[in-house]
């Protein structure tokens, strides 16, 4: 349940040509589960329903306990020895990811509330 502290972190990954189906297995089979171990909540996760964003595109967002304990998750995530086989792992035939852009975001107080 979200606090006074909480924030939603907005994550949108521009994909490298072609490594949409990579991606999205990356996340399915490995990331969802170690941004858990690394105290980010995983909220929902979009594509866009149209092309071209659609084979270019992921959207989630994240929850996290505060602004600071996000930074501390994503350098616990970062420096994660899991994380790090998995990423080169994945990344053996060229990157992914060309871009990210991300935004955090506090919920107002007329939001329905998340469970």
């Amino acid at each position: 349940m979200p606090t006074d502290t909480t924030v939603f972190e907005l994550r949108v990954y521009h994909i490298a040509a072609g490594k949409s189906a990579d991606l999205l297995a990356r996340f399915r089979d490995h990331t969802m589960r170690l941004f858990e171990r690394h105290g980010m909540k995983n909220v929902a996760y979009w594509t866009p329903v149209d092309e071209p964003a659609k084979s270019s595109t992921l959207i989630y967002i994240l929850q996290h306990a505060s602004r600071e304990a996000a930074a501390a998750n994503w350098k616990a995530f970062q420096d994660d020895a899991e994380w790090q086989g998995v990423r080169d792992k994945s990344q053996m035939n060229g990157k992914l990811v060309d871009s990210i852009d991300s935004t955090f975001m506090k919920m107002t107080d007329f939001s329905p509330q998340l469970h």
